[in-house]
């Protein structure tokens, strides 16, 4: 029997709308064609430009409609020069992240053979790891709060057992679907600074013990520094990393630089019950409406949103439906026939996003 699930829509600012089209197309096109599932999409009104037009970034309606949602979409979010008067940033995905507890951050990173990167790649040499950053507190805890005199400012670090044990345990069940899936060696590393800091040895204690649940599966830990040297040496050895907040949002853009840019790099926010699926870049204003703007991103995170789904809902064809578009902008990518300028190619964003549906239904 063909299940619908109900996907909440935050068309973003910028670039956020011209990327979000083309992926719904993508997504309502792939549902028809399926004898197994359909997706209905609720638009969620909320951004820097609709806290212009209204004064509010989010409001309870869009809240209210995400919470009820199966799943979640998030374009690009954000405007430079729109600034609560506190100075921050418009953010709701990180309002989005607190309210709904999705402690899981995941940031995929994936290079085919042959395909463009920065690295010198050995030949035959692929890379295919995940990174786990911890979303809702860590260094980002006091955000927007911090303690600022005129001479000292402060910014309080949290590690909760509460979140962090949900978060270990969702990295090495991660790290089993992927050994499944013949996708990783069952590998779970955790990246912390416990030489320095009291915080990060209580964060490896809890991950000590959720690794001694899972004996088939293999666990390490490193260093934050050794990481980011590592995952330019030798990024193809990394199966599932986990970290903190901060650190997490630091390395995520390393990876997206393994790929080529931010272009490339989809990510999800995941918590028990909820998950919003979104891009890791911002909403470069200096090209919206311009049909420049690489939707890879944007399409690569709604194959982990059919991933999700189909996992959480025991439905196979959205998984193969996940892994189809996933692969298609993989292979879409590696050929090098329609990338846009962020990739050092001369298509537009309805071009390239052309070409991953040639690569579904024509190849």
């Amino acid at each position: 029997m063909k299940k619908n699930f109900d996907i909440a829509v935050f068309h973003g600012d910028g670039i956020g709308p011209e990327i979000m089209a083309p992926t719904l197309a993508i997504l309502d096109r792939m549902a028809k064609a399926s004898d197994s599932y359909g997706l209905t999409f609720t638009d969620a009104p909320a951004g820097a430009a609709h806290y212009v037009e209204t004064g509010e970034a989010l409001p309870v309606a869009s809240m209210d409609r995400a919470r009820n949602a199966d799943a979640i979409l998030l374009s690009a979010m954000g405007l430079p020069d729109v600034r609560y008067a506190d100075g921050t940033e418009i953010s709701p995905q990180i309002d989005l992240r607190k309210a709904l507890t999705l402690f899981a951050g995941v940031r995929p990173v994936r290079v085919k053979a042959g395909q463009r990167t920065p690295l010198n790649m050995p030949a035959g040499r692929e890379i295919d790891f995940v990174l786990i950053r911890e979303s809702t507190e860590g260094l980002f805890h006091t955000q927007g709060c911090g303690e600022m005199t005129e001479n000292e400012a402060r910014e309080t670090l949290l590690i909760t057992r509460d979140i962090s044990e949900k978060l270990f345990k969702f990295a090495f069940g991660l790290a089993k679907q992927r050994k499944a899936a013949g996708r990783g060696p069952g590998r779970v590393t955790c990246v912390d600074k416990a030489n320095v800091f009291r915080a990060f040895a209580f964060f490896r204690a809890m991950f000590d013990a959720e690794a001694a649940q899972h004996p088939d599966l293999q666990a390490d830990h490193a260093y934050v520094d050794a990481t980011a040297l590592w995952m330019i040496q030798k990024p193809w050895d990394f199966d599932v990393m986990v970290t903190e907040n901060m650190f997490g949002d630091i390395l995520s853009d390393l990876g997206a630089g393994l790929m080529g840019g931010l272009g490339l790099a989809p990510s999800a926010d995941i918590g028990l019950d909820h998950a919003v699926f979104q891009p890791c870049h911002g909403s470069a204003p200096d090209i919206a409406g311009r049909g420049l703007a690489n939707p890879h991103a944007m399409i690569l995170s709604a194959a982990m949103m059919l991933d999700w789904l189909g996992v959480k809902h025991d439905n196979a064809a959205m998984v193969a439906d996940g892994t189809r578009l996933r692969e298609a902008v993989e292979d879409v990518v590696a050929r090098g026939t329609a990338l846009t300028r962020d990739l050092g190619g001369t298509v537009g964003t309805a071009r390239a996003a052309d070409a991953v549906l040639d690569a579904l239904f024509v190849a």
